[in-house]
């Protein structure tokens, strides 16, 4: 069976590792567009008629949720987002799916074997199990990481993550800031992100992750980009492609 998607994030990172984890699922799997915001998707849709579409629900221009309220066609949802408050409307707007971010590798493959299974015409009472896991999945989100465990000589220091103001990447290493003292810790910056609560650190450049409890104010500059100062005076500059992140997370909702 041959299928045609369509993945639309304004995260380019994050697209490019969907459609590759797409392409390991599926190596037939046409991606026939990547967007960057909910028109382009939109209009995508409209001209290209993918069979899936794999839609962030919080971007520029429309929403996830206004794309796949205006789809006219055959073209499937599944939506991929940090935040678990859109599950009922994910429902009204008929998604597939309706999957976390972070998103995990094991999470993502469920949702697309269940995508797949829907085109594929499978039994009614399979389409409700489905149903019934992915209202478990919204209800239960994985676990997140309440303390990291710091190997320092013979000792291993428990950091718990609330007291942690930014995280920093350094080489093959991730370094903790907790006011005047740094921990080392040996692991990838990705790895650190996706085990940490999405709603407290935010990603705001490609080695930097801050609390956002601790950041006091922030100064708009060019090009999509801020200076982000923390609680401890420390300032920090976010990368380009992290701007609307920042801009939806830290202004106000009206």
């Amino acid at each position: 069976m041959t299928l045609r998607a369509l993945i639309a994030d304004d995260e380019p990172k994050l697209a490019q590792h969907l459609s590759e984890q797409l392409q390991a699922l599926w190596p037939e799997l046409q991606i026939v567009q990547t967007c960057r915001n909910g028109l382009e998707a939109a209009a995508a849709i409209e001209a290209l008629h993918p069979d899936l579409a794999f839609l962030d629900i919080q971007m520029p221009g429309l929403t996830g949720l206004e794309v796949a309220q205006g789809i006219e066609g055959t073209t499937r949802v599944v939506f991929v987002t940090a935040f678990d408050d859109y599950a009922v409307q994910a429902f009204d707007a008929e998604a597939l799916d309706y999957v976390l971010k972070p998103v995990t590798e094991e999470r993502f493959a469920l949702a697309f074997k269940r995508a797949v299974g829907r085109l594929q015409g499978v039994p009614q009472e399979e389409v409700t199990r489905q149903v019934l896991a992915m209202l478990d999945a919204v209800a239960n989100p994985p676990q997140q990481l309440e303390r990291f465990a710091v190997r320092s000589g013979e000792r291993t220091i428990f950091v718990p993550v609330e007291e942690v103001d930014w995280i920093e990447a350094y080489q093959n290493y991730v370094r903790l800031h907790t006011g005047s003292v740094t921990h080392l810790m040996h692991v990838p910056m990705n790895t650190i992100e996706a085990v940490l609560d999405p709603h407290h650190f935010m990603r705001v450049h490609r080695s930097h992750i801050v609390n956002v409890r601790r950041i006091a104010q922030l100064w708009s500059i060019a090009h999509g980009q801020y200076v982000i100062e923390l609680t401890s005076g420390h300032r920090l500059q976010s990368g380009r492609t992290y701007g609307d992140r920042i801009r939806r997370a830290l202004t106000n909702p009206f």
